[in-house]
């Protein structure tokens, strides 16, 4: 992958591609960022960078034997883990080694912004417990201790590293700290919260933040071909996460304005026999709208907010959601909205754990009824 492939972050290349060009790179460095953030992509551009034979200031050159290698992840000197479920069934060990570098690698070209869920998706492994086993740590410290076959730097790329078994990482903090000469590692999370502190002194920080609204927008009219209002749409939803909104697009548009304005207004009315319909037909949409949905709402809730506090000037809506907004915050305050967003980020939370999503709309519903009219 090359830097130019990926949208914005224009500090954060900034800062890697110095590092190269003033000799000054970290033997192991943790790309952090939220889930939606770049951070496998921008790290496999750094490897490009970090093995091209004729790099110039802003990125690899794109055309040399190591960066034809690098884009097609096939460069014997960039070496990869990353999280698997139990799928080897009866083969063999180095046939299933085989077959897994070979399905991450296909994973990788087809979707570059993809994250673990897609990845469990990828392979097969959607019922099974994803980790990184306690083998894999000596088969790092094997790999490392050969000399680079073509490359002057040898890159060891570990996507989602809280997924290590403990005893593997422990395993790797030796090598870790004192890598061979021209050894880097790259370790890639949205949960740095779950890395165990030993990993976190031995590694440089490199933060990936999600992408502004405006650069997220402009990609998708460029790449995806869509037009601004849909690309302003999906921007909205996904809030700064790419990999998101391509799955928002790739949906048939659904129509959560009147959704959510039908919703509130249901739930002022206290009207729950209607309340409970809205829930049947909440829990026979896809997980994918489910999500959207809340997301959404609580995208509308934080514009309210911003409308009722005077802040217009960095508010997001337009339109008919515009005029919602300007209604909405006439009986809403502050505490409501705040009330509001926590209810609904607990049922996204258990929403994501695969919690009834019938129950989990019906009571949210009855908690928004109480806190919207309540004076």
């Amino acid at each position: 992958m090359l830097f130019s492939q990926i949208p914005g972050l224009t500090e954060v290349k900034k800062v890697l591609l110095q590092a190269v060009q003033n000799n000054h790179v970290a033997h192991a460095q943790l790309f952090l960022g939220a889930e939606g953030a770049l951070n496998l992509p921008l790290a496999l551009a750094y490897t490009t960078y970090l093995h091209c034979q004729n790099p110039g200031e802003d990125d690899a050159c794109g055309v040399c034997a190591a960066c034809s290698k690098n884009l097609k992840f096939i460069h014997p000197d960039t070496h990869f883990v990353f999280p698997i479920g139990n799928i080897k069934g009866s083969k063999d060990e180095e046939t299933f080694k085989i077959e897994k570098l070979k399905t991450w690698r296909s994973f990788l070209l087809q979707q570059p912004f993809g994250n673990v869920e897609d990845w469990a998706n990828f392979y097969g492994g959607e019922d099974k417990q994803a980790n990184i086993s306690k083998e894999e740590s000596r088969e790092i410290v094997k790999a490392l201790s050969l000399k680079p076959f073509e490359s002057k730097n040898k890159v060891m790329i570990i996507w989602q590293p809280e997924y290590m078994h403990p005893s593997a990482a422990n395993g790797i903090l030796k090598i870790l700290e004192e890598p061979t000469p021209n050894t880097y590692f790259i370790l890639i999370t949205n949960a740095g919260d779950r890395l165990l502190p030993t990993i976190l002194s031995r590694t440089q920080l490199i933060t990936v933040p999600l992408l502004s609204d405006t650069e997220l927008e402009q990609y998708l009219m460029e790449h995806m071909e869509v037009d601004e209002k849909r690309a302003g749409k999906a921007a909205q939803l996904a809030d700064g996460n790419l990999n998101l909104s391509f799955k928002i697009l790739s949906k048939e548009e659904d129509n959560n304005t009147q959704r959510f304005i039908e919703w509130m207004r249901t739930c002022f009315k206290k009207d729950y026999i209607a309340l409970v319909g809205m829930a049947d037909e909440y829990h026979n949409l896809d997980k994918l709208s489910q999500r959207s949905m809340l997301s959404y709402s609580m995208n509308m809730l934080r514009e309210t907010l911003l409308h009722i506090s005077g802040a217009n000037a960095i508010n997001r809506t337009r339109g008919e959601e515009l005029q919602f907004v300007q209604n909405f915050g006439k009986v809403l305050n502050w505490q409501k909205i705040e009330t509001s967003v926590k209810l609904m980020s607990e049922a996204t939370y258990h929403l994501e754990r695969n919690g009834s999503a019938k129950m989990i709309f019906l009571d949210l519903s009855v908690n928004l009824s109480k806190t919207l009219t309540n004076n």
